[in-house]
């Protein structure tokens, strides 16, 4: 049986990394496409076709490809639908739900939102990830792609607001990264509700208010508003209302 081809049109981290998992799973990688190259014929010769651009660049791109009927068009972006690889026939997403810092970072075991032509499955199957089904239309991509921003992006956020905060304590970040890592680890095990300690959690709010107190000024607001979303987590939202600095 003739091994799979797959071409990528975009060689930045996600591309390369995606591309570099499907040839050691056996696909043939045939050289990637950026800025300057020809599009027209991108689709040619392969069974799956990854546009890696920015977001905003997906629909262009994707319309400057002469469509292959055999071949699958995807896109390997989390809040975009199907509709943007017009007009080909053969469509399919597959966004990996891991952050991507390096163009070799590994995709085993990643999460991938998927839709559209079944080879999009069937080649993650083959990197060893683990696909999971997101209904293609708008407002479902969007909200499984805030959902992606608000758990790594949004993460990463809060640990640097720890890191300003320790640093008024003259305590550094990473002694509080173990900290962190267990309240995922908690909530793997537990779910969000039963992993949420602390003293939101407890009802004491005059120690909240001392943290309101002894913070910056201008990390109040952040503190507040991820103190009324753990009074909602927890039953306890209607007493977080007085928090308003």
């Amino acid at each position: 049986m003739a091994r799979r081809a797959v071409r990528v049109i975009g060689p930045g981290r996600a591309g390369r990394s995606a591309l570099a998992a499907l040839e050691k799973a056996g696909w043939r990688a045939d050289a990637p496409l950026g800025r300057g190259d020809a599009f027209r014929a991108a689709a040619a010769g392969v069974d799956l076709l990854l546009i890696a651009t920015p977001d905003a660049a997906v629909a262009e791109v994707a319309a400057s490809v002469a469509p292959v009927a055999t071949t699958v068009v995807a896109h390997l972006a989390g809040s975009l639908g199907l509709d943007v690889l017009e007009p080909h026939e053969r469509r399919a997403s597959m966004h990996p739900l891991r952050a991507i810092p390096t163009p070799t970072t590994d995709l085993s075991g990643a999460w991938f939102a998927v839709a559209g032509d079944r080879l999009a499955t069937e080649a993650v199957d083959d990197i060893g990830g683990r696909p999971i089904s997101v209904r293609d239309d708008h407002a479902s991509r969007a909200a499984y792609h805030a959902a992606a921003v608000v758990a790594s992006n949004h993460l990463v956020a809060l640990l640097g607001q720890v890191e300003r905060i320790a640093a008024e304590a003259g305590v550094p970040l990473v002694a509080f990264l173990d900290l962190a890592r267990g309240a995922i680890d908690n909530v793997a095990a537990h779910g969000p509700t039963g992993a949420l300690t602390g003293p939101v959690a407890r009802g004491d709010w005059d120690t909240v208010r001392r943290h309101l107190d002894a913070i910056p000024a201008d990390e109040g607001d952040a503190y507040v508003a991820m103190a009324r979303q753990a009074a909602r987590l927890c039953g306890r939202e209607a007493e977080s209302e007085p928090l308003a600095r």
